[in-house]
């Protein structure tokens, strides 16, 4: 599905991003990983380095517009990329009456304005270069509908009010790019995993589960098969759209 292209991975070295750079390279593609975290690339790819599977490590803060346009030319023509970074600030998941203004902002343009600046640097190369290429952004459920605060009930985990923004916002933002490049050529959707399973505490799967039609948390490697149908041939019509992947969370 994915014979000969080549997929750039941003964040790379965390749980969805090293899953997803496995599964590309089964699939036969070519990969191109990055991550601000050399270490973590490299505890999660050595094999596949030693291995000499068709991947290079690249350490990127997708923030820094002068390294990510340095990055984007390097490995061009790039076939397709997928965000999997998810940077924040250290006060970032606090309870939402203990959230400051300066840190919402701080975290809205940590995560959501990189993801406008890789959008708004892959359109630009697109825009050079007419090679075709497919971007797909993370987004997550609670980016389409309210949290539901219940489940995080005796716990002392929340829903950060920053993710929500972040999110939603970023389904239309990449609504928004699709539709101003305008090109057939150049795609940019999303997917909305539900949650994904990370060590939570008991009393949040449980509660997690009841709300889904018995999956509960899925795990990295439930959201690659749409990803990878996403950066193929056989979405090249689809542009501007959110998937959502929840086992029925959402309904």
């Amino acid at each position: 599905m994915l014979d000969a292209k080549t997929i750039a991975v941003f964040g790379a070295g965390g749980l969805l991003g090293s899953t997803l750079v496995n599964a590309l390279l089964d699939a036969g593609a070519r990969v191109v990983a990055s991550d601000i975290k050399l270490e973590a690339m490299q505890s999660a790819f050595g094999s596949r380095l030693a291995a000499g599977d068709a991947l290079s490590l690249s350490v990127l803060d997708i923030a820094d517009k002068s390294a990510l346009t340095e990055f984007l030319t390097t490995h061009d023509p790039l076939d397709g990329a997928v965000n999997c970074s998810y940077p924040r600030n250290e006060s970032y998941g606090s309870h939402f009456f203990d959230v400051t203004l300066k840190s919402f902002n701080e975290n809205l343009g940590l995560h959501l304005g990189a993801h406008f600046q890789l959008m708004q640097a892959c359109a630009a190369q697109f825009v050079a270069s007419r090679h075709p290429f497919a971007l797909v952004n993370i987004s997550s459920v609670y980016g389409v509908i309210a949290p539901k605060f219940e489940i995080y009930n005796n716990t002392p985990m929340t829903m950060p009010v920053e993710y929500a923004a972040i999110k939603s916002a970023l389904i239309h933002l990449s609504k928004y790019v699709a539709t101003y490049v305008a090109d057939s050529s150049f795609r940019v959707n999303c997917i909305s995993p539900g949650g994904l399973l990370d060590g939570q505490p008991q009393a949040f799967l449980d509660a997690y589960q009841s709300h889904t039609f018995g999956a509960g948390m899925l795990k990295p490697k439930d959201m690659v098969g749409t990803i990878m149908f996403l950066l193929s041939d056989h979405s090249k019509f689809i542009n501007g759209q959110n998937i959502v992947v929840d086992d029925g969370f959402c309904l």
